[in-house]
């Protein structure tokens, strides 16, 4: 739970201060992954649970990450 409050609190504060660029974006996305996988694991309790479940969770993350790179990477 601190973990995310801190990556979202980091976040935040990257906004505020108005800190841009390709290189802050993929540094904040990536925060948005670790999170997404934080919550997959312990919110959605599947940590303890069938591997398949929390493979198919963290593959989702990824693949939208990617794409979401993608799309920053080839604008910039």
């Amino acid at each position: 739970y601190i973990t995310l409050v801190m990556l979202t609190l980091i976040t935040w504060q990257i906004s505020r201060v108005g800190m841009s660029g390709l290189d802050i974006a993929l540094v904040v996305l990536g925060f948005a992954l670790i999170k997404g996988a934080l919550i997959s694991d312990y919110y959605m309790a599947l940590r303890g649970i069938s591997t398949l479940w929390r493979w198919t969770i963290l593959a989702w993350l990824l693949i939208t990450g990617l794409l979401i790179t993608t799309a920053f990477v080839t604008a910039a």
